[in-house]
């Protein structure tokens, strides 16, 4: 870590144990990323009056390059956290997770869905259970009926959008699936 570990203690007395804890978790994210830059760990303890023990909030900010991670653990909505352990535990588990994601992303290893081709039917032939899709590049790609996904092929109509996967088939370029695109049907 290129900035020194920032420990702050709220509504609690600070301790040695908590503090311990809290720089083992902090350095185990080195682990993860080699160039953290700061790490900020608030730990809260909840100072409402209650008849039960107090519920711990732990707040981890870390800075890397191009990324600011923050997680956060209220206690609300955990009674878990009714122990302080706990609560360090669930925070930094969080922002590990954000931290391999952002590491991901930064690599490159995140995959991108590609959007299916898409294009406007052109021509129907219901009788023979067939159709054609004009693609934006003018091709025309075949497909047949039981290719409708999510519509019945009769509900299909000349010049209707439609996305689409296609494959080589004997004959040519051949859609295996086809969608209907709009208001009403998924794309």
């Amino acid at each position: 870590m290129k900035l020194p570990l920032q420990i702050v203690f709220r509504n609690l007395d600070p301790s040695d144990a908590i503090e311990a804890k809290v720089r083992e978790r902090a350095e185990r994210l080195e682990r993860y990323a080699d160039d953290v830059m700061s790490c900020r760990v608030v730990v809260e303890a909840e100072h409402k009056h209650r008849h039960q023990g107090h519920l711990y909030h732990v707040r981890v900010d870390l800075k890397v390059p191009g990324a600011e991670l923050v997680a956060s653990r209220e206690p609300e909505l955990n009674h878990a956290h009714e122990d302080v352990y706990v609560a360090i535990r669930d925070a930094f588990d969080a922002v590990r997770r954000r931290l391999e994601d952002h590491e991901r992303r930064r690599r490159g290893d995140v995959k991108s869905h590609e959007t299916p081709p898409h294009g406007r039917i052109v021509e129907l032939n219901p009788g023979e259970d067939y159709g054609r899709i004009e693609t934006g590049d003018g091709r025309t790609v075949y497909f047949h009926r039981h290719s409708v996904i999510d519509a019945d092929f009769g509900d299909l109509a000349v010049g209707a959008e439609v996305r689409f996967v296609e494959e080589m088939g004997e004959r040519g370029p051949q859609a295996s699936t086809v969608r209907l695109v709009g208001k009403h049907h998924p794309g």
